[in-house]
């Protein structure tokens, strides 16, 4: 989705300038970044290496371990990246929703506008949306989640599906008995269709196949949910 590439502007297949070891405060540790979450892209989280980071950004190796301790650290920090990217897709498919009088109505299509964004997120992004759920031991529903994570509304992608799940319960659209842990049920859902759709037995799916499952499972997640 345009909001995804807007988010994360694309690097230049240019070579790297010459190695360098000063920066100004703040701009190694924003190029070291912005070049892992290049290498996420085009690679998944298993192409985000410290040393070639700092290769790309064009500063001596040692320079990057005052901003990452270690691979792992840079791991984490385009993990969060990816899952603000997310983030920012989920809030601009949620903006170009039509108003509904209806309150039930708006929050259901809330739903399936987040399920659209988060399925079309992996389509359009595989390796920004493989790192963004790599192996971390933070869980998504973190109660002091980190702020890296969200979008413009400060929300991450796993608050973003709570709201609307408790939208749907005000509005009367899901039953109040069946709101506690509806977020898993609802992501283990879609995420599971978005991975066999980018890495499983579904990525040959013909795309007006592929749009038929997509939407089909969309509205299976809603009546199960109501």
């Amino acid at each position: 989705m345009d909001s995804v590439h807007n988010h994360n502007a694309r690097m230049t297949s240019s070579e790297p300038p010459a190695p360098r070891s000063t920066y100004r405060h703040g701009d190694l540790r924003r190029a070291l970044l912005a070049s892992g979450v290049e290498l996420a892209r085009h690679g998944g989280p298993d192409a985000v290496v410290l040393r070639e980071a700092t290769r790309r950004a064009g500063v001596v190796p040692n320079a990057a371990y005052r901003h990452f301790a270690s691979r792992d650290d840079l791991l984490q920090a385009v993990r969060a990246a990816a899952l603000s990217a997310l983030a920012g897709a989920i809030e601009s498919e949620l903006a170009g929703l039509k108003r509904r009088r209806d309150a039930a109505q708006a929050a259901r299509a809330r739903l399936r506008a987040i399920g659209t964004a988060y399925v079309r997120f992996a389509l359009d992004e595989p390796g920004l949306f493989r790192t963004a759920f790599s192996a971390s031991d933070r869980p998504p529903a973190d109660p002091d989640p980190d702020p890296e994570m969200a979008g413009a509304s400060g929300l991450n992608p796993f608050q973003l599906l709570g709201a609307a799940l408790d939208e749907m319960t005000a509005a009367g659209a899901l039953p109040a008995r069946k709101r506690p842990g509806a977020e898993y049920l609802a992501w283990s859902a879609v995420h599971g269709i978005a991975m066999l759709l980018i890495e499983g037995p579904l990525r040959a799916m013909p795309a007006p196949e592929r749009e038929h499952v997509i939407e089909a499972l969309l509205g299976m997640v809603e009546d199960g949910l109501a």
